[in-house]
């Protein structure tokens, strides 16, 4: 009996290193004094361009989204979902992000699906400006079912102490601007699975008219990253609070950031809701409030902003990517916790 009989190939390790290196150089800044294989990456932070750095971090998953890219056999867009999740993360508290890990834990290690993994993560990086500084390859045979695996990641981003975006100068009027997501990105996939592929047994290369592309395409939409759209609007302190929109939807995402003795009022008829969401709701006969805390409901981010900002905010958000954003409800006083009200 080997290490290898038993389930682990070491050289399969080694191989999918030497192939992951490139794309990881591939988003190497000049702040990365490091290179994959050591035991931690180094990082130089450039204090000079701060006058009161402060780190912000977050960690997050792709949760049962990966199921579908197992069904489909499709695994380069996975990695930018994560990236983009973690980004969106740092970013309503207005910092940009630095450098990035990830840990991949699988039963069977295969280098190709991992390359395609890392290529979709670095792909993003580069497209965020982020380091890929290293990262975790583990193969765990018996804890994994063959094929599939596991995916968490990690960032590390700056922000200027007098900048950061915390929701405290939020009062009653403000307006509330709405960022159209760009599918589910990466909430809502276990009540989704069970409306598609149990409930109406379809598979991912099934064809949906109301969707006009297959459930696989449908679903497997990468999570948007609001980062190039966003940051020229954090300067001036023009906006005062932001929510990533995951799971939980608006309904217990926004309250996170509006200060106590204020509610959110949302329009619903601000913003049509995408086909893909009326098509599940429709399909699995799901109740609209399981809807409004399940899904982001085409609405990846909300921004919190002085009503007289709203339109100049829009106008830069478009001419950055962010078409489509739209003033979706304001903010309102309320005696009560913080909470979400649709109207």
């Amino acid at each position: 009996m080997d290490y290898k009989s038993a389930g682990v190939d070491i050289d399969a390790g080694h191989e999918t290193v030497r192939r992951i290196r490139g794309l990881a150089r591939s988003t190497f800044t000049p702040e990365v004094l490091s290179d994959i294989g050591a035991f931690g990456g180094l990082f130089r932070l450039d204090t000079g361009r701060f006058r009161d750095a402060v780190l912000v971090s977050s960690a997050d998953g792709v949760g049962t989204k990966l199921k579908v890219a197992f069904l489909a056999n499709r695994h380069d867009t996975v990695g930018e979902d994560l990236v983009n999740h973690c980004v969106n993360d740092i970013l309503v508290q207005g910092a940009e992000p630095l450098f990035f890990l990830d840990y991949l834990a699988t039963g069977r290690l295969s280098p190709d699906v991992a390359v395609a993994i890392v290529g979709g993560m670095s792909r993003a990086c580069r497209e965020n400006g982020c380091a890929l500084l290293g990262g975790e390859t583990a193969e765990m045979p018996g804890f994994y079912r063959d094929g599939e695996y596991d995916l968490a990641g990690f960032i590390v981003g700056v922000v200027e102490r007098s900048a950061i975006v915390d929701g405290r100068t939020i009062a009653s009027g403000d307006a509330l601007i709405g960022v159209p997501s760009s599918g589910l990105h990466t909430n809502g996939y276990s009540l989704a699975r069970r409306v598609v592929f149990d409930q109406l047994g379809l598979r991912v290369d099934s064809q949906v008219p109301e969707l006009g592309t297959t459930v696989g395409e449908a679903l497997l939409q990468p999570h948007r990253s609001y980062l190039a759209m966003v940051k020229p609007g954090l300067a001036g302190h023009r906006i005062k609070g932001m929510a990533h929109i995951t799971g939980g939807g608006i309904t217990d995402n926004l309250p996170r950031v509006l200060p106590r003795g204020t509610a959110a009022v949302i329009n619903r008829a601000s913003w049509e809701v995408p086909a893909l969401f009326r098509w599940l709701q429709q399909a699995g006969s799901v109740p609209p409030d399981d809807m409004l805390r399940t899904f982001n409901m085409g609405i990846g981010l909300v921004i919190v902003t002085a009503p007289a900002q709203a339109e100049p905010l829009m106008s830069q958000l478009a001419a950055r990517g962010g078409h489509g954003a739209r003033v979706i409800g304001e903010v309102v006083e309320s005696d009560r916790d913080p909470a979400v009200r649709y109207v």
